[in-house]
């Protein structure tokens, strides 16, 4: 495969890989997700920026061998994990005088993860500059954004940043550059949603960096090259950002039709008042679909029947996948249906510990709802109605 030039000697050298179903053996992929790695030749060094996932590094090398690489210089590890630099150990004994530069903590990370000599490795710090002679490399150290380790790489004179695992996308594509298209942004929004969520303020924090450098071009480690970079960083912007929108997300499991039927009952009673709801079936729905609803709710209303006494275990998987993300919700509360007894709000709001939000008075019913069960339905819906027109 031909390398693709984004400007001056500056290539993508990245792959697709539309086959892959699923990653971290977490996060469902739609359509795959691409490995972006980027070749910068300078007048008298070359660098390769991030390489490749271990299972593409021989069709990743072949390509390398296919437009004549010669040699590398340097090796730069923006982050740690192995999507990114899983070709390294093959890569070095191809490269047997290349450098690997990154930081203190990725170096540690690859060390251990890789077994990659300490000798091979040189550290550089936040705002270190690396010469390849009519090109200068400018690190920017972003730890928090993903990993600790995570950094950024600023090719200078053509004002191109490689933004590693921030702003990306598992999206797959022929051309490397964003079509800033709705499909996109979904891709971008559900990776958001997925992986960077947890660290909101500090995506907050280093999207205000980014529009501060004022780069040509995004060069991110997956999805397709940035252009026009308004078009990512104004979505950061909104989806980090701390107003949530009017909107209750009302994920949930009922085993015989109670919790649905509440459910049902207190969204068509939020519509009416002209709030907009997600229900989300937690055992039949995509998970990734919850995360990217909660990015923008205000209102989280979980459902669940209890098991033995005890939360649903799929309710309990969702209120732990919430509070691991860690959205910007501001509300929320629990509506559940029981049997014969057990814990139901008291173990799902512990395990909702992390969210930083007001707990409105939950409904719990024995079996099927009744006249008062609807009664506190609608305390419940005044109740977000009146926090959401404050």
């Amino acid at each position: 495969m031909k390398f693709k030039e984004i400007k001056n000697n500056v290539y993508y050298c990245g792959l697709n890989d539309c086959e892959r179903k699923i990653f971290d053996e977490l996060i469902p992929l739609e359509q795959g997700t691409s490995y972006n790695s980027y070749l910068v030749k300078g007048s008298l060094k070359t660098a390769l920026i991030d390489t490749m996932y271990l299972p593409k590094s021989d069709e990743y090398i072949k390509n390398l061998d296919e437009n004549n690489i010669a040699k590398v210089d340097y090796i730069i590890a923006n982050h740690g994990e192995q999507d990114h630099t899983g070709a390294l150990p093959k890569l070095l004994k191809k490269y047997p005088e290349a450098v690997v530069v990154t930081n203190q903590f990725c170096k540690n990370n690859i060390m251990e993860m890789l077994l990659i000599p300490e000798d091979r490795i040189q550290v550089i710090k936040n705002n270190d500059e690396l010469s390849l002679g009519d090109k200068t490399l400018k690190f920017y150290m972003a730890p928090g954004v993903h990993w600790p380790d995570t950094m950024f790489t600023h090719i200078v004179e053509d004002n191109l940043l490689c933004s590693c695992d921030f702003l990306g996308a598992h999206y797959t594509f022929d051309d490397i550059f964003a079509n800033d298209s709705k499909e996109l942004e979904h891709c971008a929004k559900r990776y958001y949603a997925e992986i960077m969520m947890p660290f909101r303020k500090m995506c907050q924090k280093y999207t205000k960096q980014v529009q501060e450098i004022n780069p040509e071009m995004i060069l991110p480690s997956h999805g397709p090259i940035y252009k026009n970079p308004k078009f990512i960083l104004d979505l950061y912007a909104d989806w980090s950002g701390d107003e949530s929108k009017n909107l209750v997300v009302l994920p949930y499991v009922s085993m015989y039709g109670s919790v649905e039927e509440m459910i049902d009952y207190l969204a068509d009673k939020l519509n009416k008042a002209g709030i907009q709801t997600i229900k989300h079936d937690i055992v039949s729905d995509d998970l990734g679909d919850l995360a990217m609803a909660i990015v923008d709710a205000k209102t989280l209303v979980l459902g669940a029947s209890m098991v033995l006494a005890s939360p649903h275990p799929a309710a309990a998987n969702a209120a732990y996948l919430v509070n691991l993300l860690n959205p910007k919700l501001k509300y929320a509360t629990i509506i559940g249906s029981y049997g014969w007894g057990g814990d139901l709000t008291g173990k799902l709001t512990n395990m909702l510990s992390n969210l930083k939000v007001e707990l409105i008075e939950p409904v719990l019913i024995k079996g099927k709802a009744k006249a008062d069960t609807f009664q506190k339905l609608d305390a419940m819906a005044d109740t977000i109605i009146q926090k959401h027109n404050q």
